[in-house]
């Protein structure tokens, strides 16, 4: 890296074959993900603390496991943006304006409410990802293709069993 003239180092161009408008755009639309994700993971982990009733032990134990794997995803969306040469996201005021979805209630919901919040949560997480595909499809982003179907599949499969336990 060079020196600029003030005696700081100059930065570095970012060649790495994808525009700086698509990288601009990607970056967006992970920042989006990046928001969901906390506010999900969030949510998932105010409901693990919360939840009571007859499935307080499966529900308590299920949201650990969600929350913990969330709390995973968040470095590797915010890694990637950065790789993209923009900067991540990273305060509640930030993240409030870019999310999808609802924070937690303030006043903890029966467990089957939890289960639909829950289950709303992971479907939207699903579109916002999805909805990132044809900028990185376009831009021949494999990295974010990779990091987005990864996300899908634990968010729908996510989906379908918490909304398993709102069948009769």
């Amino acid at each position: 890296m060079g020196k600029s003239r003030k005696g700081g180092t100059a930065a570095t161009a970012i060649d790495i074959g994808i525009s700086e408008k698509d990288r601009a755009a990607i970056a967006g639309g992970l920042a989006k993900l990046l928001a969901d994700t906390y506010t999900l993971y969030l949510t998932t982990h105010n409901f693990h603390w919360n939840v009571t009733g007859p499935m307080f032990n499966t529900l308590h134990a299920m949201f650990m496991a969600q929350y913990t794997e969330l709390w995973g995803a968040v470095d590797p969306i915010a890694e990637r943006i950065r790789s993209l040469g923009h900067p991540a996201p990273g305060s509640y005021a930030a993240f409030g304006k870019l999310a999808s979805i609802p924070d937690a209630p303030t006043t903890p919901p029966k467990a089957l409410a939890m289960v639909k919040i829950l289950v709303d949560g992971h479907e939207a997480v699903a579109r916002t990802a999805r909805g990132i595909f044809p900028l990185a499809d376009k831009a021949g982003d494999e990295p974010t293709a990779d990091l987005l179907t990864q996300r899908l599949t634990v968010h729908e499969q996510t989906a379908w069993m918490l909304r398993s336990l709102l069948e009769e």
